[in-house]
């Protein structure tokens, strides 16, 4: 190796020696109880530089808003700072959100970028570089946690016997429904096969959707779940693709689910080892980007 080159690697390695990689994990917020789950999932990952949280609505939006924390990650050393959308889905007004607010885009909807002023939340300075992860979509860790939420579910019966059924909460628009369902697809047959169930099937229920929609998106769930009970003659395993606990996985798919053969106990992906793994992971991908 020649002398140039070597100065080269070392000059390389002095860089990367000086970087340090800050990390602020974005979720959607609810009450004090869901945001606590979230920052402690998020404080439990080892990422090698200081690790933030702020949230997109709620109280703790207000109290620490994006470009506050993203601040306090350049105070504590951070010379780039990745931010984790801690969001079920890429295709969401929310992820649109985060990606302004990373200035990866220029362009918002005017509602949605009304709806942050308002919190007093707002971009970064841009003299830091920020480097935005995608959402959980179909990862493979997400995967293992449905997995063993819906092991813990069978409660030993065999799985061969029994249907899976991941329900989300899902988009308004037609094409960000689209996406939602590809990655919730996919999630299935990785669950339907890590477990050994006899059919895995997916949906949304639409849920901020207008009500005519929202209603027809349930009544789409309780048919297809309605068909696996009656081609297994079992209940459906059904696991919920949310973040945390919340009206949302405690009392509104309850509602949805009344009357069907179901097995449900609304426990959501907060907390898992798993969620830690994949928050880690997007860290070292993205900054390595």
């Amino acid at each position: 190796m020649g002398i140039t080159a070597i100065a080269m690697l070392l000059v390389a390695a002095r860089m990367a020696a000086q970087e340090r990689v800050g990390t602020l994990v974005v979720a959607h917020g609810a009450d004090s109880v869901w945001n606590a789950r979230v920052e402690a999932i998020a404080h439990t990952a080892a990422t090698g530089g200081p690790v933030a949280v702020t949230f997109l609505m709620g109280p703790g939006a207000t109290a620490r808003p994006f470009q506050i924390q993203v601040r306090q990650l350049r105070d504590a050393g951070a010379t780039r700072v990745v931010v984790v959308p801690l969001l079920v889905s890429s295709h969401s007004g929310h992820f649109e959100q985060i990606r302004w607010l990373a200035r990866q885009t220029d362009s918002l909807d005017e509602m949605m970028r009304h709806h942050l002023h308002e919190g007093g939340i707002d971009r970064a300075d841009p003299e830091l570089p920020l480097a935005l992860a995608p959402a959980m979509d179909d990862a493979p860790e997400i995967a293992a946690v449905l997995a063993d939420r819906a092991r813990t579910l069978l409660a030993g019966d065999a799985a061969e016997r029994h249907a899976l059924f991941l329900v989300a909460h899902g988009p308004n628009s037609p094409e960000e429904h689209a996406q939602w369902m590809r990655a919730l697809r996919s999630l299935a047959d990785s669950v339907r096969w890590a477990v050994g169930f006899r059919d895995a099937r997916s949906g949304v229920v639409r849920d901020d959707a207008p009500a005519p929609v929202r209603a027809e998106a349930v009544l789409g769930v309780r048919d297809l779940i309605a068909l696996q009970a009656a081609a297994t003659g079992a209940e459906v395993i059904v696991v919920p693709v949310a973040i945390s606990h919340g009206g949302f996985t405690d009392r509104t798919l309850r509602a949805d689910l009344a009357g069907l053969p179901v097995r449900y106990d609304a426990e959501p992906l907060l907390p898992h080892d798993q969620v830690v793994r994949w928050i880690e992971r997007q860290v070292r991908e993205a900054a390595s980007r």
